[in-house]
C-alpha cells in the first residue's frame, strides 16, 4: 500500500468517525444541569405513558371515571415530556424542535380528546404522538 493510499484511507476513516461521532453527539445524553438522562426519560416517561394510554384507548375505551382520569394523566405526562425534551438544552436542531412540538401538541389534544371522552379523537392524537417519535428517532436515534 503506497502512502497516498494510506492516507485516503485514513481520512476516509477519520471521515466516518467524525460522522458517527457527530449523530451521536446529536442524541443528547442528559440536560445541562439536570441528572435526568434522555434515555430515561423517554423510557420512564414517553414509552409507559404511550403504552398506557394506548392500552386505555383499546376497544370502546375507558370503562370507568377513574380509568379516563388515569389516560388524562397519560396524556398530559406525554405534553409535559415534550417540553422536558426541550428544557435544559437537550435540544440539538430543528428535527429534534420539532417531534417536540408535535408531542406537546399531540399530547395536549389526547387531554382535551380524553377529558371530552372522545375515544377515536384520544386514538388520533396518540397517532401525532406516535409520529412525532417516529420523526425525530429516525434522525437522531441510529
Amino acid at each position: 500500500m503506497n502512502i497516498r493510499s494510506w492516507v485516503v484511507g485514513a481520512s476516509v476513516f477519520a471521515a466516518c468517525v467524525g460522522l458517527a461521532v457527530s449523530q451521536s453527539d446529536a442524541q443528547i445524553k442528559a440536560g445541562k444541569s439536570r441528572p435526568l438522562k434522555t434515555k430515561h426519560l423517554m423510557s420512564a416517561v414517553v414509552v409507559t405513558n404511550c403504552g398506557a394510554l394506548r392500552k386505555a384507548l383499546d376497544g370502546a375505551g375507558p370503562a370507568d371515571d377513574q380509568a379516563w382520569e388515569a389516560a388524562e394523566i397519560n396524556a398530559a405526562l406525554l405534553n409535559e415530556a415534550g417540553h422536558s425534551l426541550m428544557a435544559d438544552g437537550r435540544c440539538p436542531d430543528a428535527t429534534w424542535a420539532a417531534a417536540s412540538k408535535a408531542l406537546q401538541d399531540g399530547g395536549a389534544a389526547a387531554v382535551a380528546k380524553v377529558q371530552a371522552k372522545d375515544v377515536a379523537g384520544a386514538k388520533e392524537a396518540l397517532g401525532v404522538v406516535l409520529g412525532s417519535c417516529k420523526s425525530c428517532h429516525t434522525a437522531h436515534k441510529k
